[in-house]
């Protein structure tokens, strides 16, 4: 992919070219047409639909949601004293402006940013001639054209490129800062950072912004994300009715690829499936071993589902129509027996150490190989916060305290040091104002708990 020439400045109702021409009104009926085209708009198709019926679970009221999203950044972008939000992040341009693109290409090449002004305009800057993805949102107040300059752009004349972006940058926060200079950035490298000193705007922690932002999830958030994880856990038994001796890791994975696009879902964030004497130690990526039977399979879905909503759930599943040796079952239970007792914890008022504390951890021979962390924020991807085993707990590991509406996943890994094989589990978890409800349903493996 290659950017093309640098084009003229377009706004919301001021497109360029192929919707110029024609009549004044030509650009807003093309824009209707288009929005009404979008992927977030058609929306996920009957397979999905017909799923989300069956499991009683409402559509999200998606103006709403996005309405909450910009003011939950609002607030925080007040609170800790910033003009604005400048997002380079897929993730967190998604909850900003509810719109995608290409998304795991700008998250390693910065072609597409966005700026919430905290009393004033949304403007997106989108990849050449995609300001009609946008359209559907109803929060991006104006589009315009990224300057990007990544190397591959703009090679030795990248300094160039930097001051014209940064000039754009500029005057967008004296414009809507009302004399405030501070803006906050998740990713920046050091020479935008540099540039925008140089015009007299400070740069800080946009991420932590966003995180703070994101923590807390809207009942029409939590309405999508059980949308999404329903998806999964099809997909996972689509995935699980495919297991059989004799595929490979990387077949038996491709289907929870195959059944999360096919329901709309967007992408799949690791490689973790594993089978027999790779499941330990544990964070081997899926490859072309060939299962057999009497294998433990473990898997991660790491899932970007319907709505850009994360899905991350683990299982592990005996292959083939055989008896599980007594060490898988011990495995197993053990796994079993932390997840449940550490979910049973979960609830609005307790602070994470002392939750990290409370928790069972492996037993001795299973420590060393462990999982890093008990818990871990979970939303549009993989958040704040992230809470380690007591034993882990170091003088810069932060504390907190759970809230309702908070979204947590509880991880466990159990696997002997230099032993055969390991069991992985984990489950999605919501934090309400009373306990928790945990929002994974798929089953274990009932020939393992036995």
């Amino acid at each position: 992919m290659t950017e093309p020439g640098r084009s003229t400045s377009f706004g919301r109702h001021r497109k360029i070219a192929p919707f110029e021409p024609g009549s004044a009104d030509a650009p807003r009926e093309a824009s209707r047409d288009k929005a009404s085209l979008n992927q977030h708009v058609l929306g996920y198709g009957a397979q999905a639909e017909a799923e989300w019926a069956l499991a009683g679970i409402a559509a999200p009221d998606l103006p709403a949601m996005r309405k909450y999203r910009l003011e939950r950044i609002r607030a925080e972008l007040r609170r800790r004293g910033y003009a604005g939000a400048l997002l380079y992040d897929p993730i967190n341009i998604r909850y900003a402006t509810d719109s995608t693109n290409m998304q795991l290409w700008v998250a390693h090449n910065p072609t597409r940013h966005c700026f919430v002004a905290t009393d004033g305009p949304v403007v997106l800057f989108d990849y050449f001639s995609c300001e009609h993805l946008s359209d559907h949102s109803g929060v991006v107040d104006e589009v315009r054209p990224a300057v990007s300059w990544m190397y591959m752009y703009g090679g030795e004349l990248t300094d160039r490129r930097v001051a014209r972006w940064a000039a754009g940058i500029a005057d967008l926060v004296r414009e809507h800062g009302g004399g405030n200079a501070r803006i906050a950035v998740d990713h920046l490298n050091p020479e935008g950072a540099t540039e925008l000193a140089r015009l007299g705007i400070s740069v800080g922690n946009g991420e932590a912004v966003m995180e703070s932002a994101r923590l807390i999830k809207s009942p029409d958030e939590i309405l999508a994300m059980r949308r999404a994880i329903v998806a999964c856990e099809a997909a996972m038994g689509e995935m699980q009715a495919q297991l059989r001796p004799g595929i490979s890791e990387n077949e038996l994975w491709a289907e929870l690829h195959r059944a999360n696009i096919a329901r709309g879902g967007e992408w799949i964030e690791t490689r973790l499936l594993s089978s027999g004497p790779r499941t330990n130690p544990w964070f081997q990526e899926c490859s072309s071993r060939i299962i057999e039977a009497g294998d433990l399979v473990a898997f991660d879905t790491d899932l970007i589902g319907p709505y850009g909503f994360c899905a991350d759930l683990s299982r592990t599943w005996l292959c083939g129509d055989v008896r599980p040796t007594n060490e898988q079952r011990d495995l197993f239970r053990i796994a079993a027996d932390q997840i449940a007792h550490n979910t049973a914890l979960l609830r609005p008022g307790i602070s994470f150490r002392d939750l990290a504390e409370r928790s069972v951890v492996p037993p001795s021979d299973c420590f060393p190989t462990r999982y890093g962390v008990l818990y871990h924020g979970v939303g549009l991807a993989d958040e704040y916060p992230t809470l380690p085993h007591a034993a882990d707990w170091t003088d810069d590991t932060p504390d907190g305290v759970l809230e309702s509406g908070m979204v947590l996943c509880v991880e466990s890994y159990i696997g002997r040091l230099g032993g055969h094989e390991g069991v992985k589990i984990e489950e999605q978890v919501l934090i309400t104002e009373t306990g928790s409800q945990q929002l994974s349903s798929y089953p274990l493996d009932e020939r393992l708990l036995r």
